[in-house]
């Protein structure tokens, strides 16, 4: 598995990540984690990633018990804070955020995450204190780096103008062949502040593999077809982008990969992106999905993706949408 270096920082992640958002937060029997867990790291994959909300701590608390199994020098853990975990524990000031460490190792069975980071924004919390107690967390060994999810880049430039804080080394952002918005301003402005993208829904939700036929309803079994795990996925399944969706197949096929791969690729064709996080409810989507690392797009590929895609591809940077509002101490 072919690794690459995390922003400023010294961590070698996996060029493909197992995440564990709707799949492993009780969407998924944890016999079925602990398989696509195993699978995923035989596989070469170092690079987990999680977050205190997810199923409200039962993701973190299934990979403590699957993860504590290896030796920790040997995988990378992610984990993230921000939303609710119960009635007033939410945001990111000072207080949660060391609160919320203290029970995500508990959780995780580990006494360090490489990697803690924000799950959003906090325009409740001065900037400040945010930042400042982040770099308490890294300072007192609890975690080794910071990272970011869907901020905007005014946010981002507030997280990093903070006198003596730590810094950034990561940047979570939504990003496929359907939804390019960060590359407009979160790539450059990352790129220039040392912070790697490391990337979520890189195939729409599951979209992107072509198994969403349009007309018809979604196969038994998959994420749109299920109660626990289609929160998100609405957005892509309009017969408009499953029908644009479906011209990627012939180009798959001329290159003799899966839609998946086609669209993992087209991913890590990018420098500033470290690592691509996938879902997984069977080993064997690992297996296909950890070989796209080793296919090359040529730009004639690159450009009749981009006409089959058309307009179904949305480009504006949707993370504007949480407004800018930064606060700040008096």
């Amino acid at each position: 598995m072919k690794k690459r270096r995390l922003g400023s920082s010294d961590l070698q992640v996996s060029e493909i990540a197992l995440g564990s958002w709707l799949t492993y937060s009780g969407g998924v029997a944890e016999d079925q984690i602990a398989a696509c867990t195993r699978a995923a790291y035989e596989a070469g994959i170092n690079f987990f990633d999680t977050a205190n909300v997810y199923g409200q701590g039962a993701s973190e608390e299934a990979w403590g018990k699957i993860l504590s199994a290896y030796p920790r020098d040997s995988y990378i853990l992610a984990t993230k804070v921000f939303f609710p975990m119960g009635e007033h524990d939410k945001g990111l000031s000072a207080q949660q955020i060391h609160k919320q460490i203290d029970a995500s190792l508990k959780r995780l069975k580990t006494t360090y995450v490489d990697l803690y980071q924000c799950h959003r924004f906090d325009p409740d919390t001065p900037i400040e204190e945010t930042m400042e107690a982040l770099s308490e967390v890294v300072k007192s060994g609890k975690a080794r780096y910071i990272g970011l999810s869907e901020w905007t880049p005014d946010q981002i430039r507030a997280g990093l103008a903070v006198p003596g804080a730590v810094k950034f080394v990561s940047s979570q952002p939504q990003y496929s062949m359907l939804w390019r918005g960060p590359e407009q301003e979160i790539f450059p402005l990352c790129a220039q502040n040392g912070i790697s993208q490391i990337v979520w829904s890189p195939l729409a939700q599951g979209v992107l593999t072509g198994k969403y036929l349009p007309g018809q309803q979604p196969p038994a079994g998959s994420r749109a077809a299920s109660t626990d795990m289609s929160g998100f996925i609405d957005r892509f399944m309009s017969d408009h982008i499953l029908e644009a969706v479906q011209k990627l197949r012939p180009i798959a096929d001329e290159l003799g990969c899966t839609m998946s791969q086609l669209a993992l690729a087209w991913i890590l064709r990018r420098s500033e992106v470290a690592s691509a996080i996938i879902g997984a409810t069977r080993p064997e989507q690992i297996i296909e999905n950890i070989a796209a690392a080793d296919i090359v797009l040529s730009p004639d590929v690159l450009a009749a993706i981009d006409d089959a895609l058309g307009d179904a591809v949305v480009y504006e940077d949707r993370t504007s949408e949480r407004g800018t509002a930064i606060k700040h101490r008096d």
